[in-house]
């Protein structure tokens, strides 16, 4: 029953997020007509997507996942009103649909902010220079010709009840007609408004992030809201979801707009992000409405997704109202599919949207059209939601007339269905042009770029790197990283770098002139590949050098590990002068240059291709030009060859012989000045058994070094240990690193006795955020970031602390009978959080808990292990994603015999 007389909530709209972090940082770069067409399928009405909001992010200079965002003000009094290219995707959006509804929110910001001691660690978010740069990132919107319609607080990281009511006051006082969302978070926010009548008063919106099933990339089979954020009288947006890919993203897509309705009452829907216009060795790369990550080529991808937001967008209008008496579940079951009824305000139009995401099989809905709503022609837009391409996306597949008000459809499943008796829908036709590689040499002197603006394809990854006017007396314009102390981050923190190029890229020279502002270290990244976050987890090839002229060449890898491969000292560089960097890739020869001289080489396989990029360590403004990318076009010499020998177990406290083999090609130049060292893991001793030193040796020669190597006794032993050999020597007059390695296994014996688990080595462990904590809780991705594991108010000085999803496996050998602990989620994140914990033994699950939340006490465990070899101790996620999902287990103990 399609019943115009019924009530419901008004909708407010469907919209996407540009920013947390940079995910819109390559659009601006894509030629035309390519660029306008994207931007048409995101923003022109009748064509795409149609987005009826747009969020961005205020740039702070720090990452918030995919990238980091520039600041108007990186240094406090100096706004600069056209940093970014947010302005610019805004007055995009608004060319194209001028009704579009703005919406700024921060993730960070400038370390100056709320930083009255100048501590380097950065600022305090909830101050008053912080309600004063948003007022003054407002006053830019202005001159840009762009009014903000709504303004957050910082983006999921709580709120502050008192720093909301000055914002609202500041506003008030300036007379801007902004109105406030908060908090961009949890739900408990509803709470205080209702409690809090002032802080009610400063609050226009409720905006909630990811309630639906699975939270953050979830299923969004159901959603949740509570009863104060339905009786709050103030609107309640979904203010972030999504984190779905462009194209299997789509059904939890629009299952999150319409069970987001009829489960919680959300009247509002924003997708993060808006696109994927990033590197695809980032981040969520897929994620969004679209994938534009190739701007030299042009080429992009529209997403099943955006014709998924395009069936609600192109036949609704914020104001219109939900109609909750022709809005359900398919059937009166969830299985079948659901869907909303919404009608214009003087009920001359309606629209009903169908998704039958869920369904397996066909089904017939009914339709009776009463209520003073028009009879008349019903148009029927359809998405196969599982086609994964353009050509099955809002497709017009027919019309309906109803006789007597009465039609009816047959609803295919995997399909979302858009009825309605508007007009004026259109699906845009632009075709992507083929992928293509970005072809070298590649060049950028920084001269044709705005100052204040970003460099061609120069993306930022932590601090903020613009073109400004050439320090050092040089003429033109250069790249410098702007932000000068660590800014209020929202994730992890890194030093400060930028990348470029294609990750395709293989064999060639980066080469980029530096400029010292201060003492410090300048960065020179190749074969930049995968980054996991946080962004510190970049792998690649990074060389560092400083002004005193020590330098080294680093990998580092996607768990934030750095190895230092080659090092060394040349004349100082000084500040305030002009130096040139160079590193080269060619095969697994990596050749490092400083001033046109080669300071090193050294031999590494871990990656063959990726981008380049410039950075500095910490936030140093130090100055780049002239970055050069040119190919190899003569290989390196054949490279040395090192190989290691070592039995394949080694017991604790046994001895045992390891050999490396250094050999030299016999078609190039001989080694000179070798040194041999066995490169042992930490508490392993050494004791070299025959000379590891050399002084020349010849094409097709080898020679070798023995040691007795001796494994750790420790009880944290690691099983699973590799031996780096590494041959130092010159060859061809420069100066060489090769590697070798050896692995060995050292074998766990039996607990004995009763000891903590904390205590014991693991054989195994993987963990959702971060690693698992000995001691401590989970704390943050960084390793020994743990506070003491603390449940409930009681403080736990042994145990693990882990997040959901979690398994820590152990060797028990038979020879432990019992296992106890308190498990609970732990107060650092309570009251948010909900898990349950699994012992399994030899792959058998001996006790799951019930499902135990933030608020729940704690529960103890004591379980039978007689005969057990192993033990895994896993952590699941309760059902709601693993957002906040801490899990302790506290004062974790075996009792074994002996």
């Amino acid at each position: 029953m399609v019943d115009g007389s019924g009530t419901g909530r008004t909708f407010d709209g469907i919209g996407a997020i540009s920013g947390g972090g940079g995910n819109s940082r390559l659009l601006i770069n894509y030629p035309e007509p390519q660029r306008g067409k994207i931007l048409d399928y995101l923003f022109k009405p009748g064509y795409g997507a149609s987005l009826q909001l747009l969020k961005v992010e205020i740039g702070g200079d720090t990452n918030s996942t995919d990238g980091s965002e520039p600041s108007i003000e990186h240094t406090r009094g100096n706004v600069h009103c056209d940093s970014g290219y947010e302005w610019w995707l805004m007055e995009q959006a608004k060319k194209r649909s001028p009704h579009l509804k703005l919406y700024g929110l921060a993730w960070g910001a400038p370390g100056w902010i709320g930083n009255t001691d100048n501590s380097p660690s950065g600022g305090h978010f909830w101050s008053q220079e912080m309600i004063d740069y948003l007022t003054a990132w407002l006053g830019c919107a202005r001159q840009h010709g762009l009014d903000i319609d709504y303004l957050g607080g910082w983006n999921e990281r709580g709120y502050d009840t008192a720093w909301y009511e000055k914002l609202h006051a500041a506003l008030a006082a300036r007379h801007l007609p902004v109105r406030i969302v908060a908090a961009d978070s949890g739900l408990d926010i509803a709470d205080d408004i209702v409690s809090d009548p002032d802080f009610a008063k400063s609050v226009d919106v409720v905006g909630v992030h990811y309630p639906c099933e699975g939270g953050d990339g979830g299923t969004a089979n159901s959603c949740h809201s509570s009863a104060n954020a339905q009786t709050t009288g103030k609107p309640l947006w979904a203010s972030e979801n999504g984190s779905l890919d462009e194209n299997t993203g789509a059904g939890a897509l629009i299952r999150s707009i319409t069970r987001g309705y009829l489960d919680g009452k959300f009247t509002a829907y924003l997708n993060w992000p808006l696109l994927a216009a990033i590197y695809p060795n980032l981040p969520y790369d897929t994620v969004g409405l679209a994938v534009a990550n190739q701007p030299w080529s042009g080429a992009y991808d529209i997403g099943t997704s955006l014709w998924t937001t395009a069936q609600v967008t192109q036949v609704t209008r914020p104001g219109w109202t939900f109609v909750d008496k022709a809005s359900g579940y398919l059937g009166g079951d969830r299985t079948g599919g659901s869907y909303v009824t919404l009608k214009s305000p003087d009920d001359s139009a309606y629209s009903t949207i169908l998704e039958t995401s869920t369904a397996s099989s066909a089904q017939t809905a009914d339709f009776t059209v009463t209520g003073g709503l028009p009879t008349g022609t019903v148009h029927i837009w359809a998405t196969d939601l599982k086609s994964g391409s353009t050509s099955g996306g809002f497709v017009h597949t027919g019309d309906a007339t109803p006789e007597n008000g009465h039609f009816s459809l047959t609803l295919q499943p995997g399909y979302v269905y858009s009825l309605t008796t508007t007009t004026g829908q259109g699906r845009g036709d632009a075709v992507s042009p083929p992928q293509g590689h970005l072809a070298l040499p590649y060049r950028d002197s920084f001269e044709p770029n705005t100052p204040g603006r970003e460099a061609k394809y120069l993306s930022d990854m932590q601090g903020s790197f613009e073109t400004v006017g050439c320090g050092g007396g040089r003429p033109g314009r250069c790249v410098r990283q702007m932000a000068a102390q660590q800014p209020i981050e929202w994730q992890d923190d890194s030093d400060a770098f930028a990348l470029l190029g294609d990750t395709g890229w293989k064999n060639y020279t980066v080469s980029s002139d530096v400029y010292l502002e201060q003492p410090g270290t300048v960065e020179l990244i190749g074969r930049a590949g995968e980054q996991q976050r946080p962004q510190s987890h970049q792998a690649g090839y990074f060389l560092k050098v400083r002004d005193s002229g020590t330098w080294s060449v680093i990998k580092s890898d996607t768990s934030g590990r750095l190895t230092t491969l080659a090092d060394g000292t040349t004349r100082a560089l000084g500040t305030h002068r002009w130096h040139r960097l160079g590193l080269s890739f060619s095969g697994t020869t990596i050749t490092a240059s400083i001033d046109g001289r080669q300071v090193g080489a050294v031999d590494d396989s871990a990656y063959a291709s990726g981008q380049v990029g410039i950075g500095v360590v910490g936030y140093q403004t130090d100055e780049f030009d002239n970055l050069s990318v040119t190919p190899v076009r003569h290989p390196a010499e054949s490279p040395a060859a090192l190989a290691a020998d070592l039995p394949s177990t080694v017991h604790r406290g046994e001895s045992a012989t390891f050999k490396a083999t250094f050999a030299v090609p016999a078609s190039d130049d001989a080694a000179t000045d070798l040194t041999l060292r066995p490169g042992a893991p930490a508490g392993w001793t050494v004791a070299a058994t025959t000379p590891t030193t050399f002084s020349k040796i010849a094409p097709g020669h080898s020679v070798t070094a023995s040691w007795t190597v001796t494994a750790p006794t420790a009880s944290d032993t690691p099983v699973s240990v590799t031996f780096s050999p590494l041959a130092t020597y010159g060859r061809g007059g420069v100066q060489h690193w090769t590697y070798g390695t050896a692995k060995t296994e050292v074998p766990i014996p039996p607990p004995t006795g009763s000891p903590y688990l904390s205590d014991l080595s693991f054989v195994s462990s993987s963990n959702g955020w971060g690693p698992v904590e000995r001691d401590t809780s989970n704390g943050e991705q960084a390793a020994g970031d743990g506070q003491p594991i603390t449940i409930r108010g009681t403080v736990h000085d042994k145990g693990l602390g882990a997040h959901a999803d979690s398994d820590v496996a152990f060797f028990l050998g038979g020879n432990c009978s019992r296992f106890t602990a308190t498990v609970g989620i732990d107060d650092e994140v309570a009251p948010y959080g909900s898990v349950t914990f699994s012992v399994i033994a030899d792959g058998r699950t001996l006790t799951t808990t019930p499902v135990l939340t933030g608020t729940a006490q704690p529960l103890p465990l004591d379980i039978d292990l007689s005969g057990a070899q192993n033990l895994h101790l896993a952590v699941s996620d309760g059902g709601d994603g693993n957002a906040h999902d801490h899990a302790d287990w506290a004062d974790a103990r075996l009792g074994c015999a002996g």
